[in-house]
């Protein structure tokens, strides 16, 4: 008798304990699974996908047919795996005005850039079209840093480090950008920190045109639209999430 009671008092806890027992959990939904994708709240405010995580619809070399092989398309990630074979490639639809997202994984001593309003009037995409820098602040030899509008506008220094706004995360994760680029202000993020804002054509930006390198450049920043570029001649870089969408009162595309 006494060996039977464990096993009937174990038979009559087992339902009670179940009862209690932690409900196994579905697998968690990965960061990739959202790559390349657009909500549906997203849809409705009129964001468009520039890169499919597939293959290079919607993008080729400046001012030629097709993709150099020194950019790939691995693990759903926009790559350039050598610079020395890459180029900079451009979008095939122009914007005005615009916002757009997109995350880089840069690598170390690595830089690039996003350009704006490119036009196919001269050889390059940044005689045209103003830069938003990308680069491995820690490593990278350039000094106009990460986020900033090459040449032009850099962030305030940070009362916190006493050393110029910096929200990059290390060369090899993935940072977030949004450029704003509208009628009334421009903005520049990194990590969601705002790093500075402008207004596009404005006296003080002609002002800081006049006063760069790229007062030589006649038709640079003269255009109100253009491709968006990426810079594929300086160093490994990735991105993904690559998505835009028009903003009010656009100029003529």
């Amino acid at each position: 008798m006494k060996a039977i009671l464990p096993l009937i008092t174990a038979l009559a806890l087992a339902p009670l304990s179940g009862a209690f027992a932690e409900e196994p959990k579905a697998p968690a939904a990965t960061a990739e699974a959202a790559i390349n994708t657009l909500s549906e709240k997203e849809k409705a405010e009129g964001w468009k996908l520039l890169f499919n995580g597939q293959d290079f619809t919607g993008w080729h070399n400046f001012k030629k047919e097709g993709v150099r092989k020194g950019w790939q398309v691995k693990d759903g990630n926009l790559v350039c795996v050598d610079p020395h074979d890459a180029g900079d490639i451009v979008t095939t639809d122009k914007f005005g005005w615009f916002e757009l997202e997109l995350e880089y994984n840069i690598a170390p001593a690595g830089n690039s850039g996003i350009i704006f309003h490119i036009t196919d009037e001269e050889g390059a995409v940044w005689a045209t079209g103003p830069e938003f820098q990308l680069e491995d602040n820690a490593k990278a030899s350039d000094p106009q840093r990460c986020g900033w509008l090459y040449g032009l506008y850099k962030p305030p220094v940070d009362p916190k480090t006493g050393k110029i706004l910096d929200a990059t995360k290390p060369a090899g994760e993935w940072n977030k950008v949004r450029l704003v680029i509208g009628k009334e202000k421009c903005y520049h993020e990194i990590n969601g920190v705002r790093y500075f804002e402008y207004v596009f054509g404005s006296e003080d930006f002609k002002k800081r045109i006049a006063e760069s390198k790229f007062a030589s450049m006649p038709k640079f920043a003269k255009s109100g639209s253009g491709y968006i570029g990426l810079q594929g001649d300086h160093g490994q870089v990735s991105f993904r999430n690559i998505k835009v969408r028009s903003l009010p009162d656009s100029p003529a595309q």
